[in-house]
């Protein structure tokens, strides 16, 4: 990771639990290539594929788990920093891990499909949804990176993220709406189980952009 990336964190003196939340924002956006990439595995039909990025997503989920914890225990103690930017820290912090449970949630459903028949048309529409996933993940990290450096950039960056946003739920109402289509093609567990995973998909994007609008605020502030 490039610890000079977040310009940010780098007005305040460096400290214990700014590096871990560093790590952990780093590794919560992460768990979004390693979703795109098992279910590029899954489109593809290569099953062991899916299930080595679905473990090592699981295992990255777990890591930002145990990161948000002692970047909590970090910061509050109390004197790292002042309060302000400890709480906006902790907001960041939080968002980014429902972002990575979202994207565990994803991956335990592509898991239970793996079994399953699913038509090629769904497979490549969720194939897009997460590559559009995945470009909003790194829009939004280009996005805090430029908080304090760049302020206006920080801004067009949040911005972009909840474009790329809406995409995603453009396209995920038009696979929901190929349920119709293939429902009788579809054992009926696998369907609902698919419906779960492209709801992830969907709320793992929402919650990009409500970091990004967070983005908003303390770029105008800062």
């Amino acid at each position: 990771m490039n610890r000079r990336s977040y310009g940010w964190f780098e007005k305040r003196r460096r400290t214990k639990g700014l590096e871990l939340a560093h790590e952990q924002i780093t590794k919560a956006l992460h768990t979004v290539t390693l979703l795109e990439k098992a279910v590029k595995s899954f489109s593809e039909q290569d099953m062991n594929g899916t299930k080595k990025n679905i473990e090592a997503l699981f295992a990255a989920e777990e890591e930002v788990d145990r990161l948000r914890t002692e970047v909590f225990m970090e910061l509050s103690k109390g004197a790292a920093l002042i309060s302000d930017y400890r709480e906006d820290l902790l907001h960041l912090v939080k968002r980014l891990d429902t972002l990575a449970d979202h994207t565990k949630d994803a991956a335990r459903c592509l898991e239970m499909l793996t079994e399953a028949e699913v038509p090629m048309q769904l497979c490549e529409n969720t194939r897009l949804m997460t590559s559009k996933l995945v470009e909003t993940a790194q829009t939004l990290k280009g996005s805090i990176e430029k908080i304090s450096s760049n302020p206006n950039e920080a801004i067009e960056g949040a911005r972009r993220v909840e474009e790329i946003e809406h995409d995603i739920d453009e396209e995920y109402l038009k696979t929901k709406a190929l349920f119709v289509k293939y429902g009788t093609k579809m054992n009926c567990g696998a369907m609902v189980i698919f419906n779960d995973l492209i709801e992830f998909i969907e709320h793992a994007a929402d919650m990009c952009a409500d970091t990004a609008d967070y983005i908003l605020i303390l770029a105008s502030r800062d």
